[in-house]
């Protein structure tokens, strides 16, 4: 049983797929991080916006989903369809930086869980445990999203690579180079 007509290439149904995947993944990371607080009686209230690696982190996810939806349905349009260099360059920019946002939260939850002791940084996690978690799920999704963009950036590397024939070498040339 095919659920895919046979006119609908399978790369560009994955592609799509995997386009909308994006877009719940990048929803969650968004509404983790907003939601993401915890008030303590000793230290105060801490909160995502009390880090700028984390308003970071929001805005790449809320791009980066824009993006997808965009690229999704542009997918399908004919007039677009055909720009590979327009999607591949797209999907880089956002692969690169769906790796930077997860790299900022990686380091301040690095720093949450462990502190800095050369410039005198408790670890927070000890008294902001909830808080500390929810960033473990929300680096974990946003490095999911980077994951889903970088096979994205690889199906698009190859839907641009493959309109360009590889170079023909006569068998005098190779003969030649060979010596």
């Amino acid at each position: 049983m095919r659920f895919v007509s046979e006119n609908v290439p399978a790369l560009k149904l994955i592609d799509s797929c995997l386009r909308l995947l994006v877009i719940p993944l990048s929803l969650a990371s968004i509404c983790l991080a907003v939601n993401n607080h915890q008030d303590n009686s000793i230290y105060g209230k801490l909160e995502f916006s009390n880090f700028k690696g984390f308003k970071y982190l929001i805005c790449v996810s809320a791009f980066s989903g824009g993006y997808a939806l965009v690229a999704a349905v542009f997918a399908w349009v004919r007039v677009l369809a055909n720009k590979a260099w327009l999607f591949f360059i797209s999907d880089q920019v956002i692969a690169y930086l769906l790796i930077t946002s997860v790299s900022a939260v990686a380091e301040t939850t690095y720093l949450l869980y462990n502190g800095a002791r050369d410039v005198s940084w408790s670890e927070a996690c000890i008294s902001y445990g909830k808080f500390c978690n929810k960033l473990v799920l929300i680096l974990g999704v946003n490095a999911l999203a980077f994951l889903v963009f970088l096979i994205l950036a690889l199906i698009s590397a190859y839907r641009v690579f493959s309109l360009y024939e590889p170079p023909y070498l006569h068998s005098k040339e190779v003969e030649e180079e060979r010596t």
